[in-house]
């Protein structure tokens, strides 16, 4: 029964809501009714509670609680002016947080709002998923595109994986990819970039692309002067990122980005699972 009332709610409250020039919004006079206020006094408590709310979260209280005029009809057949505020989602959620719990429709809307956030936090975490896995894609693409063009001026496989071993060192600060490795807990196995967090994957790829680039327009040639312009490119690139306050030998590791490719193939498979049995139903 719950459940149905969560549903409800969140029909009631998708019904209500208004558009203008793109933007949604919903009156806090029919909020009211919706989350079972009969006396506006009341309700405009809640409102102020979660004015204070957005206040202390460093929001300004005019981009989520606009103040209205708008025309009622009284019993007699005449008008009166009232206050309104024209609410954006965000202020709906906080006047929920802060009203009356004891009343049902406060209390399922606190859990329907807390629903929403937590499905907002799983699409958040799912773009920066899909963000990590594409640079991790794009690093081995540069990494093979370079490998190619080393090839081509006298630079073997095994002579590659050197030039990328010093670059590893520029850029962490003289720790080696070794030394990485041990601190991040990487299996001796396994690539270090897999488990390095997304700028610094973004930071390797840079100056991946970096020395590609030199290698061809200086046209350089033989792994001592290839491997000058790799090391030199981590330095410059590392040296940006320390005046933005970044050490890259001291960031967390993230997750291994196989488990996380996995996860993301997984939940696209669960998704279409759930659009096709309800395109059957």
């Amino acid at each position: 029964m719950k459940k149905e009332l969560i549903e409800q709610l969140f029909v009631s409250f998708e019904d209500i809501k208004q558009e203008q020039a793109g933007v949604e919004y919903w009156s806090a006079r029919e909020l009211q009714g919706l989350l079972g206020y009969t006396k506006w006094e009341n309700f405009e408590k809640a409102i102020k509670r979660a004015q204070g709310a957005t206040k202390n979260s460093n929001y300004d209280i005019n981009d989520h609680f606009l103040e209205v005029r708008k025309m009622v009809d009284l019993g007699s057949g005449s008008q009166r002016e009232v206050l309104d505020y024209n609410l954006t989602r965000y202020a709906c959620y906080l006047i929920a947080q802060n009203g009356d719990s004891s009343k049902s429709q406060v209390a399922f809307a606190q859990t329907y709002f807390a629903v929403q956030t937590r499905k907002q936090e799983i699409i958040e975490q799912r773009l920066l998923d899909i963000e990590r896995v594409e640079a991790r894609e794009k690093l081995s693409k540069t990494e093979k595109k370079l490998s190619g063009v080393l090839y081509e001026r006298g630079v073997d496989s095994q002579g590659f994986a050197v030039i990328r071993a010093q670059g590893d060192q520029a850029l962490f600060g003289g720790n080696t990819t070794a030394d990485m490795k041990q601190r991040l807990k990487v299996p001796a196995t396994r690539p270090l970039a897999d488990f390095l967090p997304t700028l610094t994957i973004k930071a390797k790829d840079f100056a991946t692309e970096l020395t590609r680039h030199n290698v061809v327009d200086k046209d350089l040639k033989g792994q001592q002067k290839i491997s000058g312009e790799h090391i030199a490119n981590n330095k410059a690139v590392r040296k940006i990122l320390g005046e933005r306050g970044v050490k890259p030998e001291l960031l967390p590791p993230d997750p291994d980005v196989k488990k996380v490719q996995r996860k993301l193939a997984s939940d696209e498979k669960k998704a279409l699972k759930g659009t096709k049995k309800a395109q059957e139903k």
